[in-house]
């Protein structure tokens, strides 16, 4: 029986899985949006909700627990100065999951995982004439 045995383990070593994790919490929270396999979508979402989570709490102790899992310095900055404060008045479902197509090498199911509030493009100003 599988009780209390929670996520994935996407055919990988617990160290890898956890690396792999951290990596793509990181990209996500840089880039706002990112491709990959289904399941490491699904697994991915468990995570970055947890980071922006600690991020509305604008705590010391908060930003500390989000730099033990993110990678850098710059996304964590990111992460609590722009990307939770869009999400300071939602209670939770932070990501969204697009599922976009099959890879062509393996006919592995992809999707897009995407921040649900991203920031506006920045749009060019046009020349006054």
């Amino acid at each position: 029986m599988r009780h209390l045995n929670a996520g994935r383990k996407l055919s990988r070593s617990s160290s890898h899985r956890k690396a792999m994790l951290r990596n793509m919490v990181t990209s996500l929270i840089m880039h706002e949006r990112i491709q990959t396999t289904d399941a490491k979508a699904k697994e991915l979402r468990r995570w970055v909700d947890r980071m922006i989570t600690l991020g509305k709490k604008q705590t010391v102790a908060a930003r500390r627990r989000a730099r033990a899992y993110v990678r850098t310095d710059e996304a964590v900055s990111k992460l609590f100065a722009e990307v939770a404060p869009r999400f300071a008045n939602r209670p939770g479902g932070y990501t969204r999951i697009i599922k976009v197509a099959q890879r062509h090498g393996d006919a592995a199911p992809m999707s897009i995982i995407e921040l649900t509030e991203r920031a506006a493009p920045a749009t060019p100003e046009k020349a006054a004439s």
